[in-house]
């Protein structure tokens, strides 16, 4: 079974055509996390189900049950997702793609951290049982600093948009 594919276009990153290496989708947990150092319970991506050909759009989603512990205490009669965890969903999947477009994984000793958001809008609450969608289009990318304009939805409806700034870091995790 291939688990990639090589495709050769305009890196969204770079001024040069090169070749691209893109995992093949859906991604199920053991693939994203060769790409993300995240582990559960904060991995907060369960499979990614779509890559664009030239590495500029990714989407996946996460499923929301009533073990996740943040629905423990927020709020204990009417549990939602806090915020903060959506735009944590939505830098992993944004993760996901800038590992795509740099060619590179936490095990090459490379990693993105989340460095900022902006324009950051809640529109509704997400709640147990919701299948939370995760979408990040790549913007630009500068001295090492990626730019992805995020949404989030739930039944096809917008819960959180905003343009999320991640820095490309060497670690050794």
């Amino acid at each position: 079974m291939n688990d990639h594919i090589q495709t050769t276009i305009q890196n969204p990153s770079s001024e040069s055509a090169t070749t691209l290496v893109l995992p093949a989708v859906p991604m199920h947990s053991q693939s994203i996390q060769d790409y993300l150092p995240h582990q559960y319970p904060f991995l907060l991506v369960d499979r990614v189900t779509a890559i664009s050909e030239d590495a500029s759009f990714i989407q996946g989603y996460k499923n929301l049950t009533m073990n996740e512990e943040f629905f423990q205490g927020h709020f204990p009669n009417y549990p939602i997702m806090p915020g903060v965890m959506m735009m944590e969903a939505l830098a992993q999947i944004s993760g996901i793609l800038g590992m795509i477009i740099i060619q590179k994984r936490p095990k090459d000793g490379e990693n993105f951290l989340f460095a900022g958001m902006e324009n950051v809008r809640f529109k509704r609450p997400v709640v147990p049982g919701d299948q939370l969608v995760l979408q990040s289009q790549f913007v630009f990318q500068r001295r090492g600093v990626f730019k992805f304009h995020v949404t989030a939805r739930v039944d096809d409806k917008v819960v959180a948009q905003a343009e999320i700034l991640l820095s490309q870091q060497k670690l050794d995790i």
